[in-house]
């Protein structure tokens, strides 16, 4: 049996027995931080917490590592609840497009973005994308992120999209924390159904969700409901039959335009709504009736200079926030939620523990995982990060360009 002692730890961040599986509104400002504490570890599992004081000192020294966090916080690791990880290339040529004044729809309608993405896909074999995926994640863990989704969308064809989901799969298999998967072969419509939208759907329904049926390749099912990509009377359509095959809804909506999306994913039972840069009171009061939890993705925001989630109105309407990378080769080619954290200090105004507390409790209830992450507690195996020196909790957001992770104990 593996054992770790952390001793000595400046704070121990987010450790408790009573903590909530979502943390709403106001309460999104409260952080329980154990000062001067040690945590101990047997096989990844958290057999005891607490004040220094509190220690009872070693019994057993077998296989124990003993690790002197002074001057360090102990966290538990993040949760990101959107990503694309599994893709083929990067898109910088978009980046530049950007700078010289095209939109993220102009840049699509001459043929980049997401349909960009999904013809590289399919020039590039399994072994190849699961490759490149690998090193990806690698370095994600590296950042902090201690679970993961990721969404298929970058194939669009029944090969491609079954391509993707069965690397998603892989990877599930290859590493040690928490993957999920995620259906969204509603990302956008291909250029051969341009003028036959619903023979697009027919082709989801009828031939991709039987053979993820078979094969057990997702978890969840996505749709990109916005103005030029799905409806909301096509989004229905999609996540219902997804719903059939028992895969939940997880939606992209409110990202340019409203378009009642939030309310029908509510209504259809969705997880989580992601994105939300535009939001209305209707779609505030459809979440306050709802277990959805609202998941705000400000890297996208930030790399392609479209607005912020107004984080402060949801929490104000005693809503949870959850907040997450949107990691992606197109409008978010970084997956470091440190910088997230930063964002939403900075351009979303939530204090430090409001950030953290949405990329930890909430994000992990973004994906059905609040009984194993998000917090430090007796029984649990989430991973956990350990930081370098650091003053205070807040230093890390607040010097975004610094890497303050030392290591991430899985």
């Amino acid at each position: 049996m593996k054992k770790i002692l952390i001793k000595n730890i400046k704070g121990l961040v987010q450790a408790g027995e009573e903590i909530p599986a979502v943390i709403k509104g106001t309460h999104m400002h409260i952080l329980p931080v154990i000062e001067n504490a040690f945590l101990a570890l047997e096989d990844g599992e958290v057999v005891a917490y607490g004040p220094m004081d509190d220690w009872q000192g070693v019994t057993d020294w077998r296989d124990l590592e003993v690790i002197d966090a002074t001057g360090k916080y102990v966290l538990p690791a993040f949760v990101d609840a959107h990503t694309h990880t599994v893709f083929a290339k990067s898109r910088e040529e978009e980046f530049v497009d950007r700078i010289k004044g095209l939109s993220y729809e102009e840049i699509a309608l001459k043929g980049g973005g997401i349909l960009n993405s999904a013809r590289r896909l399919g020039e590039l074999s399994e072994d190849a994308l699961f490759k490149a995926a690998k090193e990806r994640i690698e370095r994600l863990i590296s950042y902090g992120t201690g679970a993961l989704e990721i969404k298929s969308g970058y194939g669009l064809t029944v090969e491609a999209e079954i391509k993707m989901l069965r690397v998603i799969k892989r990877l599930k298999e290859h590493f040690p924390i928490t993957i999920k998967a995620t259906f969204l072969g509603a990302h956008a419509f291909p250029k051969a159904y341009k003028e036959n939208q619903q023979g697009y759907i027919d082709l989801i329904i009828n031939e991709m969700l039987p053979v993820i049926e078979a094969e057990q390749l997702a978890d969840y099912i996505d749709v990109f409901c916005e103005r030029n990509y799905f409806s909301v009377e096509q989004m229905e359509q999609v996540l219902t039959a997804g719903k059939k095959i028992g895969l939940k809804p997880k939606v992209h909506v409110n990202q340019f335009s409203i378009m009642g999306g939030i309310q029908k994913a509510v209504e259809l039972g969705a997880v989580s709504v992601d994105h939300l840069e535009e939001i209305s009171q209707e779609d505030i009061d459809a979440l306050k009736n709802a277990a959805t939890i609202p998941t705000i993705l400000p890297s996208c925001s930030h790399f392609i200079s479209i607005p912020f989630g107004n984080a402060r109105w949801m929490m104000e309407n005693d809503l949870p926030v959850a907040l997450a990378s949107d990691f992606n080769p197109g409008t978010t080619p970084s997956g470091n939620l440190g910088f997230v954290w930063s964002l939403a200090c900075v351009k979303m105004k939530m204090t430090p523990e409001e950030a953290f507390n949405a990329l930890t409790v909430n994000a992990a209830a973004a994906l059905e995982l609040s009984e194993t992450h998000g917090k430090i507690a007796l029984g649990r195996r989430s991973p956990v990060i350990i930081t370098k020196e650091i003053p205070s909790l807040a230093y890390i957001p607040y010097a975004f360009g610094d890497m303050h992770i030392e290591r991430v104990i899985v």
